[in-house]
């Protein structure tokens, strides 16, 4: 059965979200429709609000409403120390641990040649003017422990290395409360050879 016109864009609007297939699509398009009117009213408020007023930290790169965040005008962060980040999802992440207290940029995204993604894409030359600055003395790699946030993280060391910047990359290793003999062999890979002195 094929629903009215702008149902069946409705529909198609929520697959644009990761994870909503056309089944999960067509059920939030029918639950909006049958009994929360009032909240798909407010949502398309509130995404329109966001999608014209919400840009990125002219610093960082981090989603903003003004053209720099509150992490880059706070005065008490170490402005020498610089984590690089794929995505602000991964600041939140670090800003839960509390035991950051420096300065981000956010990539948007990792290098991925097949993908067409270059160095251009995500903000490298942002991050070498910030680099050549001089204000920054170590650039934290905290991309993704995957082929192509490795890529990314080697990439960003070699240009750290240009400026004579101490470059670190953040441990991988066990989880807290698991078991060797449950860990993946590229987990345990790494935490052995990331090891540090105690």
């Amino acid at each position: 059965m094929r629903f009215s016109p702008l149902l069946e864009q409705l529909v198609e609007s929520l697959r644009c979200l990761p994870g909503v297939g056309p089944k999960t699509a067509q059920r939030m398009a029918l639950q909006l429709l049958t009994r929360g009117r009032e909240n798909g009213k407010s949502l398309a408020r509130h995404l329109t609000l966001a999608m014209e007023q919400i840009g990125h930290c002219q610093d960082c790169r981090i989603f903003s409403e003004s053209t720099h965040c509150e992490i880059c005008l706070a005065t008490h962060r170490d402005a020498s120390l610089l984590c690089v980040v794929e995505n602000p999802a991964d600041v939140t992440a670090i800003e839960l641990t509390g035991c950051y207290r420096g300065k981000y940029f956010v990539l948007l995204g990792r290098l991925s040649p097949l993908d067409g993604i270059g160095p251009e894409e995500i903000g490298i030359a942002k991050l070498k003017t910030l680099l050549e600055n001089g204000n920054i003395r170590e650039v934290i790699l905290a991309t993704n422990p995957t082929v192509e946030g490795e890529a990314t993280a080697h990439y960003i060391s070699e240009l750290a290395k240009q400026f004579a910047i101490k470059t670190t990359r953040i441990a991988y290793g066990i989880p807290i409360g698991s078991e060797l003999e449950h860990t993946d062999i590229g987990t345990l890979s790494h935490a052995l050879t990331g090891r540090d002195v105690i």
